[in-house]
């Protein structure tokens, strides 16, 4: 079949690889415009189209798909689109510009997180497991019937990046023996069932940690932040982000906020277990050893806001 893929992030990158690596062909890549980055906010393209570019396809850059990118899409008489994290929203003109229409590989088990960020917001709930679905793009979020699922423990430690790392690999294989099923005439879809749940976009406040909650509950929003946008609190009046940690079940219970340090480890208060600093990052500094900050700025006021 001749495909259309549409995606942005790194986390798509392995799905078009896979794509351009199996039986059809891909056609043209879609990616958002490019975007500035870092301190000099040098305009940088998507790390799809880096890899589009190194594979030379033809690459179509907007940040929003309108009649003419529609038009453009039905020129090339491709058979199916296949979206991967793109970033906005593919309205009928464009689902109606391939054969077979557009299909989806959305990182978790529908209809339960449907939306932006479902691998941080399963985190960040403490889910005990997620997965991948492969479903036909319909107008509303992620509502569209499933060809494939496949489902994925959430292990006690891991962070939404390793999560979403391992996904985008198993899912770029099942999003293509969903594309060869279509080809072959073999596809099946069922409608999802059950109560939608929606993963909304991350924000600041998302990644601000409260001291006052339980142990288990903020370590799991610290692991639904990481590496992105990044857990954080306050600390002397300026932001101090946690790189990593781990729940230190059994440790000595400090008050919320406060810290502690035992046998060079540096631990800090919650409602219930603390957690233990592995790597943080104070304000106008560089990622370092929780224990060489502490060894620098030690002192028994020091509290976490």
């Amino acid at each position: 079949m001749r495909i259309v893929f549409a995606g942005t992030p790194a986390v798509a990158v392995p799905a078009l690889d896979a794509l351009v690596d199996s039986r059809h062909e891909v056609v043209a890549v879609i990616t958002r415009e490019d975007a500035p980055l870092g301190r000099k906010r040098v305009l940088t393209p998507s790390p799809v189209a880096a890899a589009a570019e190194s594979l030379g396809l033809p690459i179509v850059k907007a940040n929003r798909l309108r009649d003419a990118e529609a038009e453009a899409v039905r020129a090339l008489s491709a058979d199916l689109g296949v979206v991967v994290a793109y970033g906005g929203l593919l309205r009928r003109p464009m689902l109606e510009a391939t054969r077979l229409g557009w299909i989806n590989l959305h990182f978790s088990l529908l209809p339960r997180w449907r939306g932006a960020a479902p691998v941080q917001r399963a985190v960040m709930a403490d889910d005990a497991e997620t997965g991948s679905s492969v479903f036909q793009l319909v107008e509303e979020l992620d509502a569209g019937p499933v060809f494939d699922e496949e489902r994925r423990a959430i292990g006690p430690d891991e962070t939404a990046g390793d999560v979403l790392a391992a996904l985008a690999v198993s899912g770029a294989a099942q999003l293509v023996r969903v594309a060869d099923a279509l080809a072959d005439g073999t596809a099946v879809a069922a409608p999802q069932v059950g109560e939608p749940v929606y993963a909304d976009k991350l924000s600041p406040d998302d990644a601000r940690l409260d001291w006052a909650d339980d142990g288990r509950r903020g370590y799991a929003r610290l692991r639904g932040v990481t590496p992105e946008p990044g857990a954080f609190t306050t600390v002397g009046g300026g932001r101090f982000t946690i790189r990593t940690a781990r729940l230190a079940v059994g440790a000595e219970r400090l008050a919320p906020g406060r810290f502690g340090a035992r046998g060079g480890r540096v631990y800090l208060g919650t409602a219930t277990h603390p957690l233990e600093l592995l790597i943080v990052q104070p304000a106008g500094k560089k990622p370092m050893p929780a224990a060489d900050w502490w060894r620098g700025v030690q002192s028994d006021d020091l509290v976490a806001e």
